[in-house]
């Protein structure tokens, strides 16, 4: 593992320590360590529904059935041979 060094005022000091000792923490790390993955997973998040959306919004719908996945087997299966 790497070492960050951060200064803060004393107050978010208190208060780091404070949630350490309430949250079962082993340490100021372990809870940082802990935002930090909160933090990544709601910009995960939050990039899954900016895809969502930009699918919804990228065009007409089409029924994807068993049919349609076939002619895309089909179509795939054409296109590798056209290329040997």
């Amino acid at each position: 593992m790497s070492n960050i060094n951060i200064s803060l005022p004393e107050s978010m000091k208190a208060f780091i320590e404070e949630q350490v000792a309430q949250g079962g923490y082993g340490s100021v790390s372990e809870y940082l360590q802990e935002l930090i993955t909160q933090d990544q997973k709601r910009k995960m998040q939050e990039h899954i529904e900016e895809l969502l959306i930009a699918g919804l919004e990228s065009g007409e719908a089409i029924e994807v059935n068993d049919e349609w996945w076939q002619q895309k087997r089909t179509n795939l299966i054409n296109h590798l041979h056209q290329e040997k």
